[in-house]
């Protein structure tokens, strides 16, 4: 399991307009009407998904394990965030990337992430066998 071609630098992104459903306070994640942390988080995730998707064997996806995430700037509703992720290192199955977003007034987060390559039907399976 180490996929076909995954290599440092390889790049991904994701962009989402920020709309009242992505705030923190439709979040729970604070009460004022701005991009919400839960949303930037998966915004980041979504680019270094996109950085490695092409990548993978068949059969395999990856799954987030760790982030370290600095919410950097408030973004009101109705501007654009995009998200930029490079892998910076490979581990046997274990990605690590870093991420920036902006909201195209300025750099609004920053992070460092982890992803597993794991096999899709087996990781599913596994976490079927808990219910």
């Amino acid at each position: 399991m180490n996929g076909m071609g995954l290599e440092i630098g390889l790049r991904g992104s994701a962009s989402m307009r920020v709309t009242p459903e992505k705030t923190a306070e439709a979040w729970g994640s604070g009460d004022v009407p701005v991009f919400g942390t839960p949303s930037l988080v998966a915004l980041l995730e979504t680019a270094a998904v996109d950085a490695v998707a092409k990548h993978l064997g068949p059969g395999e996806t990856t799954v987030g394990t760790w982030l370290d995430v600095s919410h950097l700037a408030a973004t009101p509703v109705g501007l654009e965030v995009r998200a930029e992720a490079e892998v910076i290192a490979i581990e046997g199955r274990k990605l690590t990337f870093t991420a920036v977003a902006h909201d195209g007034r300025e750099k609004i987060g920053e992070c460092r992430h982890q992803r597993i390559i794991v096999t899709r039907d087996r990781f599913i399976a596994k976490a079927a066998g808990k219910q």
